[in-house]
C-alpha cells in the first residue's frame, strides 16, 4: 500500500512541477515547451492550466494545449465551458478542443460556433464535432433530441459562404447519420441525404472538392 501511495505522490508532484514550469515560462519558446510537456501527460489535473494557455495569444502553445485537452477528454470539459465568452481567441481554441473530445456537454457551444462564429476554421471544427459526439450512453429520447439539434445546425450550415466549412458539414452529416444508425428510409436520413444532394449538385455547389465529398457520403449512406 505504501508503494502505491508513494507512486501516486510522485506522480502528483511531477504534474505540479510541470504546471509550475508553465506558469513560470518567460519566453515563447519556454511556454511552448512547458505546454507540450504538460499536455503529453494527458492527466486531468493538467486541464485547468492547459485551458489557461488557450488565452495566451500563442498559437503554437494553444495547439499543444488543445491536443492535451483532447487526450484528457471529458474531465477537461467543465474547464473549457468556464472560459470567459468575451475572450474570443480562447473560446475559438476551446471549440476545437470540445469538437475533438466529443462530450455532449459541449453541444450548445459547438452549435453556436457553427452558426455564428466569424472564423471559418472555428466553424469547420464545430461542424466536424457535431458529427462525432459520443451519444451511446444517453437515454434514447435524449439522444434523439440531440441528434435532431445537430442535424438542424448542420443543415443550416450547409449554405455557409466558405467551402471549407461546407466540406466539414458534409463530414459532419455523414458522421451523424452513420453514428445514429439511421436506416436509408429513416426521415432523418432522408433529410441528411437531401442536404448532401444539394452539395453534390453543380448548379448549387461551386467547389468541386465539396461535391466529390458529398457524393462519397451519399454513396456510403445510400449503398446500391
Amino acid at each position: 500500500m505504501s508503494q502505491v501511495l508513494n507512486s501516486a505522490l510522485a506522480a502528483s508532484t511531477a504534474i505540479d512541477n510541470l504546471i509550475a514550469d508553465l506558469e513560470q515560462a518567460s519566453s515563447t519558446l519556454e511556454l511552448l515547451r512547458a505546454t507540450g510537456a504538460l499536455a503529453r501527460t494527458a492527466d486531468p489535473r493538467a486541464a485547468a492550466a492547459l485551458v489557461q494557455v488557450l488565452g495566451f495569444n500563442n498559437p503554437g502553445a494553444a495547439v499543444a494545449a488543445v491536443d492535451g485537452l483532447i487526450a484528457i477528454g471529458s474531465p477537461a470539459v467543465d474547464h473549457l465551458l468556464e472560459l470567459d465568452p468575451r475572450n474570443y481567441g480562447a473560446r475559438a481554441w476551446a471549440v476545437r478542443a470540445l469538437a475533438g473530445i466529443g462530450d455532449v456537454r459541449g453541444l450548445a457551444l459547438l452549435i453556436e460556433a457553427l452558426l455564428t462564429d466569424v472564423g471559418p476554421s472555428v466553424r469547420r471544427a464545430a461542424a466536424k464535432g457535431l458529427g462525432s459526439l459520443q451519444l451511446d450512453a444517453l437515454p434514447a429520447d435524449e439522444r434523439t433530441d440531440i441528434e435532431q439539434r445537430c442535424l438542424q445546425a448542420l443543415v443550416e450550415a450547409s449554405s455557409d459562404g466558405e467551402w471549407v466549412v461546407r466540406y466539414a458539414v458534409v463530414v459532419g452529416l455523414e458522421g451523424l447519420a452513420l453514428g445514429s444508425g439511421w436506416s436509408s428510409d429513416h426521415p432523418s436520413c432522408g433529410r441528411t441525404c437531401a442536404a448532401l444532394q444539394r452539395l453534390d449538385a453543380t448548379a448549387v455547389e461551386e467547389a468541386a472538392v465539396v461535391r466529390l465529398r458529398a457524393g462519397l457520403a451519399l454513396r456510403r449512406l445510400q449503398p446500391s
